[in-house]
């Protein structure tokens, strides 16, 4: 039932066939959501980040269908991958709605950890969307809750964009704001990692990084390389400190190919010492401005923050985002997951 899945050579029927169980899955758990495109889809699963590898399976009706070079859209029962870097496993179940409560979530989880415990992975992180049977599922598992965020969702129709410009505005002097689609001019990476790297020290320890950031100059070229390759564009917007030059704020968000409709806020974050300047509402509002120009198809922005980031949170809600759904991080140990699911050791 459940075999390895390479999406880099397989037909793009096969292709087409994901995108619609998930475009299933979300109609059922998240109706709000908009659906998500074949466009670059291939290239989601398979570019990943240097040192990175993503390991992908399906469940599939019949074992004889991998025979049979590929599956026809009925037959697809779930999918899953799993991203192996550092010292942790990411692991992404999906299964179709038609096809809960068969023991699918449970097949293709056996072959993620069999994988991730046979390459010495002592841990396995996963993410789980409140109010979805996501999390029933990982708890009886075996996983533990380490981590809680809420997502925030801002409708650009709904924009007061009078209001937006007074606070796109709103930025002491000292500092000026600045906008870069794409990435950042080279002469600006060494201060822009120091920004997020600085920013760290507000971090809730308990998040378990599992989307981690990139904290040094090669590591950021690399990871908007990489953002690229798979058919996300990131846009960004700068705080620069005028008297120093310096990078002392930043906000990005990424328009993906494979949901044009709504972007993902990515960082938002000021230097502590620069904090209390209007900064972070100033920088986001400008964004939304990037955007509205930018990409006029866009219909929403969706943001995460951990529930004690009263600062964030406060600003988003002037902006116009409403909280909307629980996001939670689990994770588990590699070998109990072994034993309990069987797998040979």
């Amino acid at each position: 039932m459940v075999r390895e899945w390479d999406p880099r050579s397989a037909p793009s029927a096969e292709i087409d066939t994901m995108v619609h169980a998930l475009n299933a899955l979300l109609a059922t758990d998240l109706p709000d959501d908009p659906p998500w495109k074949a466009d670059s889809f291939r290239e989601y699963l398979t570019v990943t980040m240097p040192g990175e590898r993503r390991i992908n399976w399906v469940a599939e009706e019949h074992a004889g269908d991998a025979a049979k070079g590929g599956y026809r859209g009925e037959h697809l029962l779930g999918a899953a991958n799993v991203l192996l870097f550092d010292q942790m496993a990411v692991l992404e179940v999906l299964v179709h709605p038609d096809s809960r409560r068969l023991g699918v979530g449970q097949g293709l989880l056996r072959a993620a950890v069999a994988r991730a415990n046979a390459e010495g992975y002592a841990t396995l992180g996963v993410e789980a969307i409140g109010g979805t049977p996501a999390v029933k599922f990982y708890e009886a598992m075996g996983f533990e809750c380490a981590y809680m965020e809420t997502r925030s969702v801002l409708e650009l129709s709904t924009v007061d964009w009078l209001l937006l410009g007074e606070m796109a505005a709103g930025v002491s002097a000292g500092y000026r704001i600045e906008y870069f689609p794409g990435g950042p001019p080279e002469e600006l990476y060494e201060s822009y990692a120091a920004a997020k790297y600085l920013a760290q020290s507000a971090v809730d320890p308990k998040d378990l990084d599992l989307r981690p950031s990139s904290h040094n100059a090669n590591r950021l070229r690399a990871s908007l390389r990489t953002l690229h390759m798979r058919g996300m564009k990131p846009y960004i917007v700068l705080g620069i400190h005028e008297s120093s030059g310096e990078v002392v704020g930043l906000t990005e968000v990424v328009v993906a190919a494979q949901h044009p409709d709504r972007a993902d806020q990515y960082d938002t974050v000021v230097v502590p010492e620069h904090r209390g300047y209007g900064l972070g509402r100033a920088l986001k509002a400008r964004m939304l401005f990037e955007l509205r120009s930018a990409v006029p198809k866009l219909k929403s922005v969706q943001t995460w923050n951990s529930f004690d980031a009263e600062g964030m949170l406060k600003v988003n809600s002037e902006l116009g985002f409403h909280a909307d759904r629980e996001w939670r991080e689990y994770q588990a140990d590699v070998p109990m997951l072994a034993e309990r699911l069987g797998v040979a050791t």
